[in-house]
């Protein structure tokens, strides 16, 4: 079973990818993120478990979709 990684708006332009699909499960969110980009997160990054916002530390099952972004301001 996998775990998909989706990156979103700036981040999926900055690391030039828009889903990544990892055979293995990573223990955590910020498992995840260093599994696919290998670089630090930037600032006040935002990640969501299967449509839930989470914080880095959530844990990951098999099949679960991760999503990051940057954050959404308003006006």
């Amino acid at each position: 079973m996998t775990v998909t990684i989706k990156f979103f708006a700036s981040l999926r332009e900055r690391f030039n990818q828009e889903e990544v699909r990892l055979a293995h499960t990573p223990a955590t969110v910020a498992d995840a993120w260093q599994a696919v980009v290998q670089a630090p997160r930037p600032a006040n990054t935002l990640a969501a478990v299967n449509h839930e916002y989470v914080g880095f530390d959530h844990p990951l099952h098999a099949g679960d979709e991760v999503a990051f972004f940057p954050p959404v301001t308003g006006g």
